[in-house]
């Protein structure tokens, strides 16, 4: 049997570069704006404009449904997500930006965009668009893996 070795496994690099991504982004956001990852990918889906319930939320941002639920919760009570329900369904929630949560979606986006072009920069624009590729086929490839077509 082939060892495991973390250091060139997919999955754990994978994770790793990630998790460096994201600490790096999360600086734009998280001491200013008193955000976490999971808030502020909140808002940064729902700036695309579109009112979603949490249900909705949980398949976008790929975050499990208490991951949601706590986050919304919290961007809620601090006016900068609002919280109406559905008019054809009393009892659907939809959450949308507030003027506030919008402001700051204003203000972290181009500090966002700057850091990923300095990452591009790294690998070069056309590097850069055959990661976005493998990085593709890699979550569909294991989503049918989960869903166990695959296996």
């Amino acid at each position: 049997m082939k060892p495991l070795h973390l250091e060139t496994y997919l999955p754990y690099r994978l994770a790793v570069a990630s998790n460096k991504v994201s600490a790096l982004i999360a600086k734009a956001y998280e001491s200013r704006f008193d955000l976490t990852t999971s808030q502020w990918r909140i808002l940064a889906v729902l700036s695309e404009g579109q009112s979603m319930s949490q249900q909705e939320l949980v398949l976008r941002t790929t975050m499990d449904k208490v991951m949601v639920s706590r986050a919304t919760a919290t961007l809620v009570a601090r006016d900068l997500v609002r919280s109406r329900y559905k008019a054809s369904d009393r009892r659907a929630v939809q959450l949308s930006l507030s003027k506030a949560g919008f402001a700051i979606v204003q203000e972290v986006t181009p500090m966002a965009l700057s850091l990923e072009q300095e990452l591009i920069e790294a690998i070069g624009v056309q590097a850069a668009e055959r990661l976005e590729s493998i990085l593709r086929k890699l979550e569909e490839k294991a989503m049918r893996l989960t869903q166990g077509h695959d296996v």
